[in-house]
């Protein structure tokens, strides 16, 4: 049987001879269900875009909503926020920093939840939880309550990115990922870019019903996400074999398809502390979270303190907020253009490290010049640019070389979690009193980038010796079906994606 190829433009090609021309692992007790064709009245191209208009808008439209969430702090600032809870020293990078301690720890629990309860219940209400939580930022009276909020907003957004990028992860094949996952994270840029607009508009609401411009921006904010969470509990999707908008055909379909490329996903199998151990008994596991690690502290320094050092150029509370668009837009389009090639190329780690590459150039110019605005300016699209184009391919990378629920949910989780601790070394590095030249702040940014580059090349490095060492390996090594299934991508035929 056959099916239609993307890449062929609608010739038709073997499921099987696909995989293996493209370096992915051919399973051989799953030749029966391989054996597919494509439902009638479609092909394998139709069927893909079905899938993306189904999984991709909702799950960007979520993350976009929590990262404004998130962030939205840095916008508020802006306005006075500090001044007016009269907030002294550190105590507003205090308030930063207590978001990632449960984001940090409850990442591998949430996406094990998740495949318990199903995403769409799952996300759904976490995204009401801290969307309410948002909202009661933006009518804290003091410090303390501000901690609290912070925290349980940190506690309640753990599940989204990681549960998120697990998600995409079971409907779509290596080669056609990285485009998904890039126009999902890149919802972050338009995050930054969105709440830029929003924050200069909302800023004019001071004095409404008795409250300042930067509580509006919480309270509005935070109410927008609670209204979408009641939507998204019908609207987002869950995993490939429990959707309801496909037939059973297209699933069975969409099952060969993704076991032609990665193998079985065995979803119907729980997942067990030993999971989690097994996990963690690969080193590259350990070198993709530094990957990612690396690039937080950079990204998260951005994403919070950019409004703070374009005000710092001269401009206006209002003109800030307009500033910090365009490198936010900058981010999104190079973004999609580095994703589109990698997929074309199946090439992760050059694009991956280029991007870096371009984020230690911005950080260079902003340790450097300090007498001129513009090319300063300029340095934020490089660093933006930069970090918010490498952050996605690392994700795929990473969590489209695991095979199966038991490995990619534990797997992806660990990375995101382990990165984010970046987040409160972020928050440490750009204080007040080295503004308005941040060197401090933007030599730790430098450093970490680097650690990202040198964590790529380990991570890349391994994955080429384990493919190395498979091919010398004899084919059948007397492993049982069952045996494939568990080992996941340790599995001795499996193929890593360079």
């Amino acid at each position: 049987m056959r099916f239609f190829s993307e890449k062929a433009q609608g010739s038709p090609t073997s499921s099987l001879d696909h995989a293996q021309d493209h370096g992915y692992p051919h399973t051989g007790e799953y030749d029966d269900d391989l054996h597919v064709e494509c439902p009638p009245h479609t092909t394998e191209r139709k069927l893909v875009r079905k899938i993306d208009f189904h999984v991709i808008p909702c799950l960007c439209i979520m993350y976009l909503l929590a990262f404004l969430d998130r962030v939205n702090i840095a916008n508020a600032n802006v306005y006075g926020l500090a001044k007016q809870l009269h907030l002294t020293g550190n105590e507003y990078n205090v308030a930063l920093v207590i978001f990632f301690v449960p984001y940090v720890l409850f990442e591998i629990p949430s996406n094990l939840l998740l495949k318990r309860f199903k995403p769409h219940v799952w996300l759904s209400l976490n995204m009401f939880l801290f969307g309410f939580t948002t909202a009661m930022q933006g009518v804290v009276k003091n410090y303390s309550g501000l901690l609290a909020v912070r925290f349980f907003l940190g506690f309640f957004e753990t599940g989204m990115f990681p549960g998120a990028f697990y998600l995409i992860g079971m409907w779509y094949r290596r080669s056609e990922a990285q485009k998904r996952y890039s126009f999902f994270f890149s919802s972050t840029t338009l995050a930054g870019a969105f709440g830029g607009l929003l924050a200069a508009a909302i800023g004019k609401m001071d004095g409404i019903a008795g409250y300042a411009g930067w509580r509006w921006i919480f309270i509005l904010e935070g109410c927008l996400t609670v209204a979408f969470s009641f939507v998204f509990f019908f609207a987002l999707p869950d995993f490939p074999e429990q959707s309801k908008w496909l037939s059973a055909e297209e699933k069975s379909y969409v099952a060969a398809r993704l076991r032609a490329d990665q193998g079985r996903s065995a979803v119907e199998r729980q997942i067990t502390l030993k999971d989690v151990g097994r996990v963690f008994k690969d080193y590259k596991v350990f070198a993709a979270g530094f990957m990612y690690f690396g690039l937080i502290v950079p990204a998260y320094g951005y994403a919070y303190f950019a409004p703070g050092i374009i005000k710092g150029y001269g401009y206006s509370a209002i003109q800030t907020q307009l500033h910090s668009v365009p490198p936010w837009a900058a981010a999104f389009g190079f973004a999609m253009l580095t994703a589109t090639l990698s997929d074309l190329t199946q090439k992760r780690a050059p694009f991956a490290i280029g991007c870096i590459c371009i984020a230690i150039a911005g950080f260079a110019i902003l340790i450097s010049v300090h007498d001129n605005r513009p090319l300063e300016y300029a340095a934020l699209f490089l660093v933006a640019m930069g970090a918010y184009s490498a952050m996605p391919i690392i994700v795929c990378w990473f969590g489209m070389n695991l095979a199966g629920h038991h490995r990619r949910s534990v797997g992806t989780a660990w990375q995101v979690g382990f990165g984010n601790i970046g987040g409160i070394i972020a928050v440490w590095a750009f204080l007040a009193k080295d503004a308005p030249k941040y060197i401090t702040g933007y030599s730790i940014c430098l450093a970490f980038t680097v650690l990202s580059i040198i964590a790529c090349i380990v991570y890349g490095v391994g994955c080429w010796a384990a493919n190395r060492r498979r091919d010398r390996t004899p084919v059948d090594v007397g492993l049982t079906e069952y045996e494939k299934t568990e080992l996941g991508d340790m599995n001795p035929e499996y193929r890593y994606l360079l």
